[in-house]
């Protein structure tokens, strides 16, 4: 496994980067949020781990330009002692896939991070999701429908990849949380604000609309069959 890890607490770098590579895993590690960000942006990384108080650069604001700017996947844990449901919030909304308040096992991070490895789904042939005449391409993360450009935020952006790849099938509104959220599951309406995010984006006026709220169960993305 191939780490990038970003926190400027320089014992906590060193046990880090000690511990993963007497497991055999490859680890880099920068002690600032610009400098972090650069690696990742240039580089190739498995997992990115991330700590959220930073100089230069916040986690959040780390996370956020990962996904939306640069439009990579790297699977990111966030470390921090921050642990109020809001940060949590905050840090999910802005893209991170994981977060571990410190402090923190070893082996628990380590675990964490396998799962977040399988999770990424790194194996995939086929990096573009079609549906009817909606496109989402995994690599570039760019959204269209027919010719029309789609903007979505890293959240509802999720949310659209998964009810594609399960297309035609509903999602329930269980496993769409448990995927997006984990453990840390907001109030349902996040949820619905979220739905309405996609179906304001994906289903135009005039356009055959392709999200379908299955009442009492979850969403489903298709093309409907009338």
């Amino acid at each position: 496994m191939k780490l990038l890890l970003v926190e400027d607490n320089a014992n906590l770098s060193a046990n880090l980067t000690e511990y993963f590579t007497e497991r055999g895993h490859e680890m880099e590690a920068s002690a600032d949020g610009i400098s972090g960000l650069d690696l990742a942006k240039k580089r190739s990384f498995d997992v990115i781990v991330l700590d959220v108080m930073l100089p230069g650069m916040d986690g959040f604001e780390f996370c956020r330009q990962l996904r939306e700017d640069a439009r990579k996947n790297t699977p990111v844990i966030m470390l921090t002692a921050k642990d109020t449901e809001q940060d949590k919030l905050t840090g999910f909304g802005a893209g991170a896939d994981d977060y571990l308040v410190k402090p923190f096992s070893m082996r628990e991070l380590e675990a964490r991070l396998l799962a977040l490895l399988r999770r990424s789904n790194k194996m995939v042939v086929d990096t573009k999701l079609v549906v009817a005449d909606l496109q989402f391409d995994l690599e570039t993360m760019d959204i269209s429908r027919g010719e029309r450009a789609i903007t979505l935020k890293p959240v509802p952006r999720r949310i659209l990849e998964l009810l594609m790849k399960k297309t035609p099938r509903v999602v329930t509104r269980d496993e769409i949380e448990h995927e997006i959220w984990h453990e840390d599951i907001p109030d349902r309406e996040v949820l619905r604000v979220h739905i309405h995010a996609i179906r304001s984006a994906v289903d135009k006026h005039g356009e055959a609309p392709l999200l379908q709220t299955i009442h009492g169960v979850g969403y489903r993305l298709a093309q409907s069959e009338a």
